[in-house]
């Protein structure tokens, strides 16, 4: 019994170990499937978050990697750079000449020949054809700059037009629910009950800013935040209150009929608004995404923030920054050198060529023949060695026409002069380019000041004309006329901040990158 109970000890002891070996691989094998799953969820919130987190400069980024027509630009400039890699010795020439009949000459039968010839260009030619070369390269590449640059500012121009389009929508949802909340203060003056609380919702709906100036913290399936919440509500708001227009009935308050309906036309003209507003973001957004290389149908997000902060000054240094890296002034510059190296390569070809080579020619022996001192000696040959024989050979080119060479160097200076004039006028037009563009800039910042303030007196006086209109009954019409002059100033506001945006976005497109 003793040894049994031990040998079942044993044996539960056994179980034990293995059940707890078990146990610990499955924790083990739990756990690790736990920690991938648990990165790979991390992983995917991260891409999610980058993919919708993607700023103006991450959209220039894809566009300058995969714009096709950039692309294609910068393949050109590759091309180009094979030029350099082409600038060598010509050919040699081989002659090999072989005789029907051996030529019988004194030291043999000359059977074949064969000459070889190397002709060299006069001293710096290679030189000069190379530099020519790379500078007509780094030409072309300063015109894949420009057309990068060109690519860059379509890109913050289409960036900004959706942003001006979707801060609209906001602008346009934050006066809708004004016009909601002024509904309700003239239903409750026309049936006579409190509107004090009706007054408060309109003080809140005028004071609160609107989201175009906040960042877009939403996604509308094309990745454009806002305006879908605001415009939710508000139909709601609004069948709410035909619901109260339907069974309010005849009215007892001091309110007018004609008021509410009044703001029930504005309403519905703002929703209809908003819904063309949704129309014309979807070209833009295929135009975005088309400049960037991706499908049409891709998600942008666009941030809502604006506003640009120069330090001061910064005209004077950008001005000199466009005189020096400006693009289409490089180019010029390095195309205006390549005709200067086209110009001594006509001096230099109308130098001599020198041309060095060796002619080898096969002899066989040729036998003897005739008789020594028969017939006074003349029919007798001696037999020849039939020794091959090596000769040096050098040649040289003379350019005595000098007439092609002249023309040559005369097309090279007039080119030259061009291309100075060229330069010259181009410069004069960034600059006067930059002052239009900073004239412009300097009007929006004075527009800006103007609009922001006339925002604030206007929200301040409609606060003032709502309180009026509940307690004494003022006229409606002045309202309606401040709310309007609202709902401008501050669309006004939004188009002058992009304008300006656009304005910093041509001035960088002078400067190139």
């Amino acid at each position: 019994m003793k040894e049994e109970l031990i040998i079942k000890k044993r044996i539960a002891n056994s179980y034990s170990r293995k059940r707890s070996w078990y146990l610990n691989q499955y924790l083990s094998i739990s756990f690790n499937i736990h920690k991938y799953l648990f990165l790979v969820v991390l992983l995917s919130i991260s891409i999610l978050f980058q993919s919708s987190a993607q700023t103006l400069e991450d959209y220039l980024e894809i566009a300058a990697e995969n714009n096709p027509a950039l692309q294609g630009s910068f393949k050109i400039y590759q091309a180009s750079l094979e030029k350099t890699n082409q600038v060598s010795l010509e050919s040699p020439q081989l002659n090999i000449g072989v005789f029907t009949r051996p030529m019988e000459l004194l030291m043999g039968n000359q059977r074949a020949e064969a000459s070889v010839m190397q002709m060299f260009p006069w001293f710096g030619m290679l030189r000069t054809q190379k530099d020519e070369a790379t500078l007509m390269a780094e030409a072309k590449y300063e015109e894949f700059r420009q057309q990068r640059n060109v690519l860059l500012y379509q890109v913050k121009e289409t960036y900004f037009q959706l942003q001006q389009l979707q801060n609209t929508m906001d602008i346009t949802s934050a006066n809708l629910e004004i016009l909601k909340s002024l509904e309700q203060l003239a239903i409750i003056r026309y049936q006579g009950g409190n509107t004090s609380e009706a007054v408060s919702s309109v003080s809140t709906a005028v004071s609160r800013p609107a989201r175009g100036g906040q960042p877009s913290g939403g996604d509308d399936g094309m990745g454009m935040g806002g305006g879908s919440t605001s415009r939710a509500s508000a139909m709601g708001q609004s069948s709410g209150s035909a619901a109260s227009m339907s069974s309010m009935g005849s009215g007892g308050g001091s309110g007018k009929l004609t008021d509410v309906l009044r703001l029930q036309v504005q309403i519905k003209a703002l929703e209809s608004d908003l819904q063309q507003l949704e129309v014309d973001k979807r070209p833009l957004l295929v135009r975005f995404n088309q400049l960037l290389g991706r499908d049409k149908n891709e998600p942008v997000n666009i941030q809502s923030q604006l506003g640009s902060k120069k330090e001061m000054g910064w005209e004077i240094a950008m001005l000199e920054q466009i005189l020096e890296s400006n693009p289409m002034l490089l180019m010029l510059e390095k195309e205006g050198l390549a005709f200067q190296k086209q110009g001594e390569m006509a001096k230099l070809e109308g130098r001599p060529m020198f041309g060095l080579g060796l002619n080898y020619m096969v002899f066989s022996p040729r036998p003897e023949s005739g008789v020594p001192g028969g017939m006074g000696g003349m029919d007798y040959m001696p037999a020849g060695m039939g020794n091959n024989m090596v000769m040096p050979m050098a040649t040289v080119s003379l350019p005595i026409y000098r007439k092609k060479y002249k023309a040559m160097e005369a097309e090279s200076r007039l080119y030259r002069e061009a291309n100075e004039r060229q330069k010259e006028d181009l410069q004069r037009n960034l600059e006067a380019e930059f002052e239009s563009i900073l004239a412009s800039i300097k009007d929006a910042d004075r527009k800006v000041r103007l609009l922001e303030e006339q925002i604030e007196l206007s929200e301040q006086t409609l606060e003032l004309s709502v309180t009026a209109y509940a307690t004494e009954g003022s006229s409606f019409e002045e309202i309606l006329n401040i709310q309007r002059e609202l709902l401008d100033f501050r669309l006004n506001l939004l188009n002058t901040k992009i304008e300006r945006e656009i304005e910093f976005a041509r001035v960088e497109t002078l400067v190139g990158i």
